[in-house]
Formats: C-alpha cells, sequence, structure tokens
C-alpha cells in the first residue's frame, strides 16, 4: 500500500477564552480532542458535521493557521509540525487553502492580478512577465477571462469569485488543498459548477483534498472517503460508499437521513435526535452523543468508546459496535 500523502494522528487544539459580564471567568473549549485521519494521493477526504464540531478548526491546524497543541502531520512522511520557519514556507507551496468565505479572503483594494502574481513572486517561482503569463492561464483554467485580471474582487458575483479563490490556491502547483466549505455560501446552481471544477482540477491536477462540509450531499459526490466529527472527535471513518450503505454510528445515520436524496422512490426512515448539539466548552460525560442518540446504553453515560476498526477501511466509535 502506497503511502498516504497526508496522516494525521492524535491532532489536538484547546481554545482559552473569556466569558461572562461583569464576572469573567476563563473557559477552555476543546476544538480538537485527538483526531486521526489520512489522505491519499489524489483523493479527496471528507470532513463532514454539524457547525461547531471542529472541522474547520481541523483543517486550519493540518495547514498550521492555528498552531495545534498536540498530535502529528506528517505530508509525505515530513512533519509539518516539526517544520521550522523557512521549512514551513517551502511546504506551503505544497498545502493550500480555499476559503469558506469568496468575498472576505479576497483583498478589496486589490486587483486580481495582483492576488494571483504575488505568491509566485514572494515564493521567487517566477518574474514579473512570466507570473502574469501563469495568472492568465489560471483564469482560463478556472473559467474566467483574461481581463479578470485588471479588475477588482467587488466586480465579480459570489461564483466567480470562488473561482478567483480556487485560482489562487493554484498558483504554486500544491498536491493537498483544504478546501473549507467552498460552496455553502454560493446559490445550489453556482454550487455545482464550482463542485465540477474542482473535480477537473483534482483529476487533471492529481490533487489531494481535505474537503470541509455540513452537507453531505455534497461530499457523498465529491469525496471517496470520509470522517465524521462530533464535538472535536471523529465518530466514525470510511470509504463513502459503505457509510452511506450501512452508517455504523447514529450520529453518522442521523446525517445521512438528513441529506435529502434525489429520487421520489426512495423511502427514508428518519432517525428521531432530541436536543440541541452540547457545548465543547462543557461536553457530557462518556460517549459525547449520548445526551442524543436514542440506542444510549448506561455504558454511554460514563465512558466514552474506544474507537474500533471494523476492517481495513472503515472505523467507528460506537459502544454499540463493542466486543
Amino acid at each position: 500500500m502506497a503511502e498516504p500523502v497526508l496522516s494525521v494522528t492524535g491532532l489536538r487544539k484547546f481554545f482559552t477564552v473569556r466569558r461572562g459580564f461583569p464576572r469573567t471567568r476563563t473557559v477552555t473549549v476543546r476544538a480538537l480532542d485527538g483526531i486521526s485521519f489520512t489522505v491519499g494521493e489524489g483523493e479527496a477526504f471528507g470532513l463532514v458535521g454539524e457547525s461547531g464540531c471542529g472541522k474547520s478548526t481541523a483543517g486550519r491546524a493540518v495547514l498550521r493557521l492555528v498552531e495545534p497543541d498536540d498530535g502529528t502531520v506528517l505530508f509525505k512522511g515530513e512533519d509539518v509540525r516539526a517544520a521550522g520557519k523557512e521549512r514551513l514556507r517551502l511546504l506551503r507551496r505544497k498545502l493550500q487553502i480555499i476559503f469558506q468565505d469568496p468575498y472576505a479572503s479576497l483583498n478589496p483594494r486589490r486587483m486580481i492580478g495582483k492576488t494571483l502574481t504575488e505568491p509566485m513572486r514572494v515564493h521567487g517561482i517566477a518574474g514579473r512577465e512570466e507570473a502574469a503569463s501563469r495568472a492568465a492561464a489560471l483564469l482560463a483554467e478556472v473559467g474566467l477571462p483574461a481581463d479578470a485580471a485588471l479588475r477588482y474582487p467587488h466586480e465579480f458575483s459570489g461564483g466567480q469569485r470562488q473561482r478567483i479563490g480556487i485560482a489562487r490556491a493554484l498558483t504554486l502547483e500544491p498536491e493537498l488543498i483544504v478546501a473549507d466549505e467552498p460552496v455553502s455560501a454560493l446559490d445550489v446552481s453556482i454550487q455545482s459548477q464550482i463542485l465540477l471544477l474542482l473535480q477537473k482540477l483534482q483529476e487533471r491536477r492529481r490533487l489531494a483534498f481535505i474537503f470541509i462540509s455540513h452537507d453531505l450531499g455534497v461530499v457523498r459526490y465529491f469525496c471517496q472517503a470520509m470522517a465524521v466529527m462530533y464535538l472535536g472527535r471523529i465518530v466514525e471513518s470510511g470509504p463513502i460508499p459503505e457509510i452511506f450503505k450501512e452508517p455504523l454510528h447514529p450520529y453518522t445515520r442521523m446525517l445521512r437521513d438528513a441529506s435529502p436524496v434525489p429520487d421520489p422512490r426512495v423511502k427514508v426512515a428518519m432517525l428521531r435526535i432530541e436536543g440541541e448539539v452540547p457545548s465543547a466548552v462543557n461536553p457530557p460525560s462518556g460517549c459525547h452523543f449520548h445526551t442524543r442518540c436514542p440506542h444510549a446504553m448506561p455504558i454511554c453515560k460514563t465512558v466514552y468508546p474506544e474507537w474500533r476498526q471494523i476492517d481495513g477501511a472503515r472505523g467507528v466509535a460506537c459502544h454499540l459496535h463493542g466486543d
């Protein structure tokens, strides 16, 4: 078996924040609590879950846009967390990100051409003329006209701005891209165009993706494998077809059943889930999902389930699949 392009083990990130008024208190948000996953070469790996589960923090921690507290991140066998300033700068040529908001992630005072050529010149991989030529080629590759280089972000629609964000992520010829909910802010019709574009780029450039989303329909279409997160931990992972056919964790089943199926003949039996997502500041004891789980047992309230590898590709953390 080939070595994965990215291997994440035991990744943790806690945030300390102050809350309350007029008397404030310091609390700890357990954004990531020891997650592990791998991404194969040319593979699109999905990270899914409800808002606040830690999936976006996971993507940023992999790139060290936020510094992890613990864990290992290996890119093609090299420890990203151990990389010094200069080495990390070189690694970031191969590790890029597409942000969720296609407007906030672009400098409103900078023309698009400057946005695309600056990374090439900063990293010393192209001079002025070559960088401009490469930027024009990138704009064409993402479906934008050459004169887009002479315009500002406010002159484009949301879908066009996301295409610019994709072009910017490609400027340094990356091998892995973290796509942080890249279509969630777009209309449904535009979402399909962006997904088709990303799919073509993945095939043409052999790109690996960490695709972060709360929409299982999008993940099902774009990704080959996925991990389901709940309150900072991964509760299930495996290949897309197997997970959608037979989810092992009740939370995964809830997410799948809440995702519409474009076939009126398919009958979906909705799993009844009550209650709100608990706070990451004070997660429930035992299995964090037991307060909402229809299959909760006494052990679920006191003991967090161990990770169990069901077969070579699938794993789950649930007492329903204990020995």
